[in-house]
């Protein structure tokens, strides 16, 4: 007899019959695990890649405003100053912010090279065990 949904009424089968397709129910359901796994794997790779697309497309805009905006600012200098000297000022700012985060930069790089790696931390405590080995 079948249920409704198409399932077997196990309600009949003897306990031996039942711990019999124990194996081939695990199986069912490492496989069904698996391809979940693969469909989330799937749809979550999928999203990744558009969301990455998004966000260069935004890049690209953004790169392209920020010089639209540093004109814009030459601009409203040059009502007060000559245009020459506008472009001068706001080049000399960028100059300046540029070392500013180039410093930055280098602080952290340094902060980086000081750090100990795992692989070292890992052959050091080597070498503790090994000296310890030793003496006893």
């Amino acid at each position: 007899m079948t249920t409704p949904r198409g399932f077997r009424d196990r309600s009949d089968d003897s306990l031996f019959t039942l711990i019999g397709d124990i194996p081939e129910l695990v199986r069912n359901l490492v496989v069904a695990e698996i391809n979940g796994a693969k469909a989330w794997a799937q749809r979550t790779a999928k999203d990744a890649g558009i969301g990455a697309g998004w966000f260069v497309g935004a890049l690209i805009v953004v790169f392209w405003a920020i010089p639209v905006f540093f004109a814009f600012v030459i601009a409203g200098l040059s009502s007060w100053w000559p245009v020459w000297l506008s472009a001068l000022v706001v080049f000399g700012v960028m100059i300046v912010i540029t070392a500013i985060l180039a410093l930055l930069g280098y602080s952290r790089f340094k902060k980086l090279s000081k750090r100990e790696n795992p692989g070292q931390a890992i052959s050091e405590d080597v070498r503790i065990v090994k000296e310890a080995r030793d003496e006893y």
